[in-house]
């Protein structure tokens, strides 16, 4: 199984902390898992100019290419001005409109207040469906109360990014059984 944790802001630290603290701990409980993080703080990303992802190269070849390969995507946001950051919707740009059909997707949220919590629900979850994504309905919302020195210091937080991390691996197992079972019907 292939999992990408996706940080999607060039700036800041507390996304880019939630994504370690839940890629850890899929290596830990699923050391079997082929986990990538892709922080877009660490790579030179084009903006979307209409063409094929696999056109692109360097970091936006990699990039793309990583996600497409995904059996499942964790999708790690701070929510700016009500919104999710350009570089993450520039990713989404850059792929095409079927790109997370089969993938499970699941999303990790920072935010500095509480007004911000459903920014997910009216932003980026139509973006997913859109996009085809099978979306974990339940998501993880970390108000900026919760971090102190890069550090999560909520322990209800840290359960429901356990939570989180079992529901993707479970619902992408099962995804994947269906499919199989689907596709045995057929002899492919």
């Amino acid at each position: 199984m292939k999992i990408v944790g996706l940080s999607g802001s060039i700036v800041g630290s507390k996304t880019r902390t939630a994504m370690n603290y839940t890629l850890a701990s899929i290596t830990e409980k699923y050391p079997n898992a082929k986990v990538t993080l892709i922080d877009l703080a660490d790579y030179d990303v084009q903006f979307s100019d209409g063409r094929s992802y696999l056109e692109y190269e360097g970091d936006t070849g990699f990039v793309t290419q990583a996600i497409m390969e995904a059996d499942a995507i964790i999708i790690g946001t701070p929510i700016f001005q009500a919104s999710i950051p350009a570089t993450l919707k520039n990713i989404f740009d850059l792929l095409p409109v079927n790109a997370f059909r089969d993938k499970i997707v699941s999303m990790l949220v920072t935010a500095g207040s509480p007004k911000h919590y459903l920014i997910v629900e009216q932003h980026l979850k139509p973006i997913l469906a859109y996009m085809k994504a099978q979306i974990v309905q339940t998501y993880v919302f970390i108000e900026e109360k919760n971090f102190l020195r890069k550090e999560i210091v909520n322990d209800d937080v840290l359960f429901r990014i356990e939570r989180l991390v079992e529901d993707t691996v479970v619902l992408t197992e099962t995804y994947k059984k269906i499919r199989e079972s689907k596709e045995a019907e057929y002899n492919f």
